[in-house]
């Protein structure tokens, strides 16, 4: 069946749906979205009338089915919805960051610079209102998503940094987060503070980093093929080690809903689900092993992710198509083509049946589950 691509215009952030919360107009903009939607099946009725049939039914607010973001000139390497579900943000090769509206006309509302290397991945602070990125800049940065202004700038690494995390106590917002880097050392932020608070040696490059919804936790991928956990009152050694790839890690991501589950991505080219909790009968505690999903000799960090239900686990891959697998019983349930290079990061939203889907190809993909 051919698809009908309607090209949205971005010129104006004034025209945006009144259904949702308008964006600052001041920050500067320069992706497009395109809205895929298949045409209708038209028949004759007996009188000689068009009989139009609804296509499947909607299950969310995206203005269509699929949505197509563009604007980015490098490969996008991360990508996630803001905790409210209202805004996206998108970092990549170009070293830019770009804030998006994920309703109406998806609108590329404003372009954060300042970062003089690749954005490797990009983390919401559970307020929705700043931003955490690391860089191959070997820095760190602190962004205002209302205003774009870049809030601090940290310098503790001195090679690429390849993830971060923000750190939660409780139910409130926090001024800390975490960093990895290639330089083998895991730092512990405080906003308020010029230099890292506390450092962890791993030993080996970071690939990857989590923290539990309570902050007492914190996790980290490695080239060592295992996922280190740390309890923050005691850095001097793992509390946990988590074994079972045989190749390094290149994303872990920690289930929204309770905070018990971990899954991870390797280049062994499967996607592990680890459970956390305390009183786990699996020996190695690897719940569930999903393949489907293969790496190939560009050996990105693809970052995989849990939906808000814990019912779906997803990831993206070297075979350009993005994965999502049924938790319970690993069984592929949707294989989404569409981009044109590796997927390298997929994120649920956090309230509707979204997902958006970032590769090397420059470019993302919104589409219902």
């Amino acid at each position: 069946m051919s698809e009908h691509k309607r090209k949205v215009s971005i010129a104006s952030v004034s025209d945006t749906s009144d259904d949702y919360p308008q964006s600052p107009s001041h920050l500067n903009a320069h992706g497009s979205a395109v809205a895929l939607v298949k045409r209708p099946k038209a028949a004759s009725g007996s009188d000689g009338s068009a009989l139009v049939h609804a296509g499947p039914k909607r299950t969310s607010g995206l203005q269509a089915p699929i949505m197509h973001l563009t604007g980015h000139t490098g490969e996008i390497a991360t990508c996630r919805f803001s905790p409210d579900g209202l805004h996206l943000a998108s970092g990549s090769a170009d070293k830019q960051l770009f804030l998006w509206n994920v309703y109406g006309d998806c609108k590329n509302y404003g372009v954060l610079q300042g970062h003089k290397g690749s954005i490797l991945e990009l983390q919401w602070m559970p307020s929705s209102e700043r931003i955490v990125t690391a860089s191959a800049d070997s820095s760190v940065a602190i962004w205002d998503a209302t205003t774009g202004e870049r809030l601090k700038q940290g310098r503790g690494h001195t090679a690429a940094v390849n993830s971060c995390c923000p750190l939660r106590f409780g139910s409130g917002d926090s001024d800390a987060f975490i960093s990895g880097s290639d330089d083998g050392l895991l730092l512990f932020w405080d906003a308020r503070e010029r230099r890292p608070v506390s450092t962890v040696e791993h030993g080996l490059p970071v690939t990857s980093t989590a923290a539990a919804h309570s902050g007492a936790m914190v996790y980290a991928g490695s080239l060592d093929n295992c996922i280190a956990g740390w309890d923050i009152r005691n850095l001097s050694e793992p509390a946990l080690v988590l074994k079972g790839h045989s190749d390094s890690v290149t994303g872990i991501s920690l289930s929204p809903k309770t905070g018990n589950y971990l899954v991870s991505a390797s280049l062994d080219n499967t996607v592990r689900l680890w459970d956390l909790r305390p009183y786990c009968r699996i020996p190695n505690r690897c719940e569930r092993v999903f393949v489907g999903a293969p790496h190939s000799y560009e050996r990105n960090l693809i970052k995989p992710s849990i939906d808000r239900e814990e019912t779906l686990v997803a990831s993206g891959s070297a075979d350009r198509t993005m994965t999502i697998w049924n938790l319970r019983s690993g069984e592929i349930k949707f294989k989404l083509p569409g981009h044109k290079g590796t997927v390298t990061q997929i994120d649920f939203h956090p309230s509707e049946p979204i997902v958006v889907s970032s590769s090397v190809d420059k470019s993302m993909f919104l589409g219902e589950t």
